[in-house]
């Protein structure tokens, strides 16, 4: 369309002029038809601005006038003011005024010289504060000078440095303008010879005119070409392109191949042709990455990954596992940096590093109390804290850690834990020795040293921590402390007495004397350990006890080592993790925060943790998690893992196969007295039989622990906990038996019994007699040997065994037993008698029979 022509509508012309144009636009349809349509154009209507409204006028307010009040009258105006009142006063009046005149004066000016005293105090003190003030602003004033030197010169270090880096930074881009300039010279100087190179096979394809050179076309090849249906060879040259549609025979290289070529030059001119050096990257490895994960964290090809493994005789694909070691060969292979991780790389960072000294803070002394069962350790802490804890304790022993905090009369803090004595406790009195400070070792002047007293020494020397004796029990008559502390010399433990460094003090708990002296020690040992711990930093700590609450759910009593225990803080616990709900101390009270040294029970864990485990509080519930999930998993790995097969581990197998088992599902109200019942349960085996604990767990049992009781025939124990209702129903309906039981010692001797009776009485066997078969004859059907006694006696009544050559080819009861053709009971050593055997007939010359008798003997286990 020329530019001279106009844009019509059905004869009309299209302007912009007019506010009111109207046309008709023909519409054309499918099959023909058409619609003629009136087109109107309107003009948009414009809306003018109106005048500004009118400003309101201000109303001036009127002047405000103010009354002039009059002065007060004095109080002499007052008192000596002619009198309105009718008639005149009396002498009488006149005194009493005068009188409350001049006291009135008296006290004025009693009040304005407590006035003038006042401000002169007053003064006083503005004129110290002006000159405190001043000698202030004097120090703040070469502070200021001090700090605005100070930075004035780092400001000129700071204008120093940023000169330096400018400088730096300008020699760097004229490089950099230099070399870019030098490129741009390269590809321009490239192109002109690229364009000359056209232009060259441009002239030699035209002709004197400009025109392109042609080949002249015969008839006969115009006839070739017309066959075909009209087709030309250009159907062979492939698909239409631009370049084939615009007529461009030619071909020309991109401009990444022009790089490419440009590269290659100046590696050819730097004297280099080989292939470029790769980009060195560190790379992760987990414990099991794939092929073409490793191809990829190294930007390689899985077939180099793939052809270096084949070099090293490792064939695999590119799914297929490699472990740590060959994948850390291969990133070494190709040049890279490996960097090794592993699952448990998650526990990093969880418990921090080690506080300096400044941000610790003095905190409690943790004493553990430890000793043999019945010793009195209980007791003695109770007359420690004036309670009575052992009065509630199940057979009169703790079976437990409990862990208190007492105030003493000083005013310091001592936090306690009370370990059990009895045997099966070892790994709880362990616990106990690791987490604390002091260890108190309790023994009875009546009975000196004992095996859990040893076993307390051996913990205190391998937990590395100071040892302090109590010799309890002093009030009863005949007690010699002294043999006490000769005993203990056995087990290298040196007492102050004896010129040696542990203290020990002579204390009674029944009437509370020596607990003084007991607390000045503790105090002495402390203030030598010099305790200290950061309060202002996430809790850090250790799992004491731990319980399955009915209505408070899992309750775990910790101990905070560092930190400060806030509700509120999400926290990891072994296996399992949780919210802090609720802090609880041991007087039952409900307390915001713990801080260092301080047990506390706590509420939101969302499992039962083991006594013995470490908590510490963590940033978020996906870290907590996400350390909980890997805990739990090593645990399942190190319970269901199966080690390398070997032959004393197959013998060890069929050995235990052939062992009768005694299955027990147990219960428990915490976590320590579970650990410590299983320990002494497998304890009890021996060649013959063994304790299968199935199931163990705290909280009160329940209708799963009763059909897996069902299940494998199983003994339910529940220890200080009971069944519910429907636990109830479901054994009574599979005939389940229970066993309840609040000591641990009647609990051992009741299952020791139970296995005892489950493998029946033994068998025991003597040999009562031996004699040698001298002759064999015939004797009616049979044959009878002639035998005589060579030791013993032999009894018609008993077993008989015959070898030969030290081998049993005979083991049953004697048929008849004659001497001098009479039937006789016994044949006594140095006789001669003949015997048969039954159903055996075998026997030679030579032989050796043995006599035995059988006898029942009860099991003891």
């Amino acid at each position: 369309m020329s530019d001279d022509k106009k844009l019509t509508l059905s004869g009309r012309t299209l302007g912009v002029g007019g506010g009111g144009d109207s046309g008709k636009v023909r519409q054309n349809f499918s099959h023909g038809r058409s619609k003629s349509v009136v087109v109107e154009h309107k003009k948009k209507r414009v809306l003018k601005k109106g005048a500004a409204a009118p400003v309101a006028e201000q109303s001036t307010p009127a002047p405000q006038s103010f009354a002039i009040k009059k002065p007060a009258k004095t109080l002499e105006e007052k008192a000596f003011s002619p009198v309105d009142e009718a008639g005149s006063l009396t002498n009488r009046e006149l005194e009493n005024r005068a009188k409350v005149l001049g006291e009135a004066m008296k006290l004025e000016a009693e009040v304005s010289k407590q006035r003038e005293v006042e401000d002169a105090a007053r003064r006083q003190e503005e004129a110290d504060n002006q000159e405190k003030l001043s000698s202030e602003e004097e120090a703040r004033h070469k502070a200021e000078d001090a700090a605005r030197k100070l930075s004035e010169d780092q400001h000129a270090k700071k204008q120093a440095l940023e000169d330096a880096e400018k400088a730096e930074k300008e020699a760097a881009d004229e490089k950099r303008l230099a070399e870019e300039a030098s490129k741009k010279a390269d590809l321009e100087a490239r192109a002109v010879q690229l364009r000359k190179a056209q232009e060259a096979r441009a002239a030699g394809n035209t002709d004197e005119r400009g025109h392109r050179k042609t080949k002249p076309v015969h008839r006969e090849d115009k006839k070739k070409q017309s066959r075909g249906r009209g087709r030309d060879d250009n159907r062979k040259r492939g698909r239409l392109t631009v370049t084939s549609a615009t007529g461009g025979g030619e071909r020309t290289r991109s401009l990444a191949a022009y790089k490419r070529s440009q590269a290659k030059q100046r590696r050819q001119e730097m004297g280099s042709t080989g292939p470029v050096a790769r980009k060195s990257r560190e790379v992760v490895i987990p414990e099991v990455i794939t092929v073409q994960e490793l191809a990829n964290r190294m930007a390689e090809k899985s077939t180099e990954v793939i052809k270096a493994l084949m070099k090293m005789d490792v064939m695999a694909t590119i799914n297929e596992n490699l472990d740590h070691d060959t994948a850390e060969l291969i990133v070494e292979e190709f040049g890279h940096k490996p960097k090794r991780v592993s699952e448990s790389d998650v526990e990093i960072g969880l418990f921090g590093d080690e506080d300096a000294d400044e941000a610790q803070d003095p905190r409690a002394p943790i004493v553990t109390v430890m000793g043999h069962v019945d010793h009195g350790k209980t007791s003695l802490l109770d007359a420690l804290r004036k309670t009575s804890v052992v009065t509630g304790e199940a057979g009169g022993i703790t079976q437990h850690i409990g862990a208190y905090q007492v105030q003493m009369e000083a005013g310091n803090k001592i936090t306690f834990l009370d370990t059990p004595g009895h045997a099966a406790f070892t790994q709880m009195r362990a616990r106990g020795a690791s987490v604390t400070d002091i260890v108190v070792l309790v023994v009875a002047a009546d009975d000196s040293v004992m095996p859990q007293t040893i076993e307390a020494i051996n913990h205190a020397k391998a937990a590395g921590v100071p040892l302090i004796v109590a010799i309890n029990k002093m009030d009863r008559p005949g007690t010699d402390a002294d043999k006490v502390r000769q005993e203990l010399l056995r087990h290298e433990v040196i007492v102050e007495a004896l010129q040696g460094e542990t203290q020990d003090v002579e204390v009674s708990a029944i009437t509370g004397a020596g607990l003084d002296k007991l607390q000045e020690a503790i105090a002495l040992q402390a203030e030598i350990l010099e305790l200290k711990a950061n309060p202002d930093r996430a809790a850090e700590g250790v799992v004491v006890e731990a319980k399955l609450d009915k209505g408070r759910g899992p309750v775990a009593t910790v101990l905070v080592q560092r930190g400060t225990l806030r509700i509120g803080d999400i926290f990891v616990s072994g296996g399992e993790w949780g919210k802090v709900r609720a802090l609880i101390n041991d007087a039952g009270a409900q307390i915001e925060e713990a801080g260092p040294s301080q047990p506390v029970e706590v509420l939101g864990l969302n499992g039962t943790p083991g006594a013995g485990d470490d908590f510490a509080v963590v940033d978020s519930e996906a870290r907590a998690r996400e350390v909980a999930e890997y805990r739990q998993g090593q645990a399942t790995k190190k319970r269901t893992g199966v080690g390398p097969r070997t032959l004393e581990s197959l013998f060890t197998n069929l050995k235990e196969s052939e062992r009768a088992e005694f299955p027990i599902v147990l219960k428990s109200d915490v976590q320590g007295s579970a650990e410590a019942i299983v320990t002494a349960l497998e304890n009890l085996g021996n060649d013959d039989i063994k304790v299968r604990v199935l199931h163990s767990a705290v909280g009160g049992i329940t209708e799963s622990d009763i059909t897996l009781a069902n299940a494998s025939e199983a003994l339910v124990i529940g220890f200080n906990v009971r069944p519910n209702k429907q636990a109830r129903e479901v054994a009574e309906q599979n005939s389940v038996m229970f066993k309840y039981y609040s000591v641990i010692y009647d609990l051992v001797d009741e299952v020791r019994a139970g296995m005892a009776g489950q493998l029946g009485p033994e068998i025991q066997e003597t040999v009562i007699g031996r004699a040698e078969i001298k002759d064999v004859f015939n004797a009616g059907k049979g044959r009878a040997a002639g035998c005589i006694v060579v030791d013993g006696s032999i009894k018609r009544s008993a077993h008989a065994r015959i070898l030969r050559d030290d081998v049993i080819i005979y083991n049953g009861a004697i048929g008849n037993l004659r001497r001098f053709k009479d039937d006789v009971d016994d044949v006594k050593s140095g006789q001669e008698c003949g015997m048969s055997f039954e159903n055996y007939n075998d026997f030679r010359a030579g032989d050796v029979m043995e006599v035995f008798e059988l006898k029942e003997v009860e099991r003891v286990i």
